[in-house]
């Protein structure tokens, strides 16, 4: 909730408004599409705002403090606006919102009246059923370190600062046999050892299922073809040709920072965490205990 702006306030307290509701989504992928509940299309901060489109939404449930700002938006699925295969795809998933309260005679004159982010979304029966979660909602994430071996960073992130466009730890190539979306295989991609890509990142940079990605469950040969078999399928269809970029994996251990990324100064496990074992172990009077370094 943002504070009123002096035209605003003038509009409304003359008791004969023009108001309608005006919503903007931002997917992760960087595309933005424009709503609103008037009759004609709209046009403000860059963005078209899209009329007829079966959008309407509840009742915003607004608090103080750090309570989460709740509402919701029912829509119609439709080819022009949100089509029923990006949902499934999960391009919506997450994406920001906005929400203003705008004169149409004057869109100047408008309040921005929720801002947040799409929580659970649902489909079915030709329409769209989608919960908005305010900014409070990030307050929700818990913060802290895990103590364990394991190291805790995601490959390529802030934590972990290897970069993944290095020479020899990607590779990009056409799709060549797919099957479910989920098993790729290729007749020649012998240039990685096998399980280099294990536990690694497949993403799609071309076709229907462009910006789309999968974690690697397994890289193999199978006989002459390197087989790339993911977690689950991506949620569109990858056809023949389709550009691939397959990201090298990590398994997480001390010697695969070491050795393969040779990025141990970012290690950010606990190699040397002692077991649950330790709680048992008792005094004894051979073999060394000057308690130092077990490396």
């Amino acid at each position: 909730m943002v504070a009123d702006s002096e035209a605003f306030q003038e509009h409304v307290s003359t008791g004969l408004t023009t108001l309608c509701r005006c919503w903007a989504i931002t997917r992760k992928d960087g595309v933005q599409i424009g709503f609103t509940d008037h009759d004609l299309p709209l046009f403000f901060e860059n963005i078209a705002f899209k009329a007829d489109t079966g959008l309407s939404a509840l009742a915003l449930q607004q608090s103080t403090g750090l309570s989460i700002d709740n509402t919701e938006v029912l829509g119609a699925l439709s080819d022009a606006a949100v089509r029923e295969t990006d949902i499934v795809a999960g391009r919506f998933d997450g994406a920001e919102v906005r929400s203003w309260l705008v004169n149409w005679e004057d869109v100047s004159i408008r309040k921005l009246q929720f801002r947040g982010s799409i929580g659970e979304l649902r489909r079915g029966g030709g329409a769209f059923h989608a919960e908005l979660r305010g900014l409070t909602e990030e307050l929700n994430k818990p913060i802290g370190r895990i103590y364990q071996r394991p190291c805790t960073a995601v490959l390529g992130d802030s934590s972990c600062g290897f970069d993944l466009d290095s020479d020899g730890y990607f590779l990009e190539r056409g799709a060549e046999l797919v099957e479910d979306a989920r098993i790729f295989r290729w007749k020649s991609l012998s240039d990685f050892e096998p399980g280099w890509f294990a536990r690694g990142r497949l993403s799609v940079k071309s076709g229907e299922a462009a910006g789309l990605w999968g974690v690697i469950k397994s890289d193999r040969f199978e006989g002459d073809l390197r087989v790339i078999e993911l977690w689950e399928p991506i949620r569109a269809n990858v056809a023949a040709n389709d550009l691939l970029r397959l990201d090298a994996g990590c398994d997480k251990r001390m010697e695969t920072c070491r050795l393969k990324f040779a990025n141990f100064v970012n290690f950010q496990g606990f190699p040397d965490i002692p077991s649950e074992d330790w709680v048992m172990a008792v005094p004894k009077q051979s073999g060394r205990n000057s308690g130092g370094s077990l490396r």
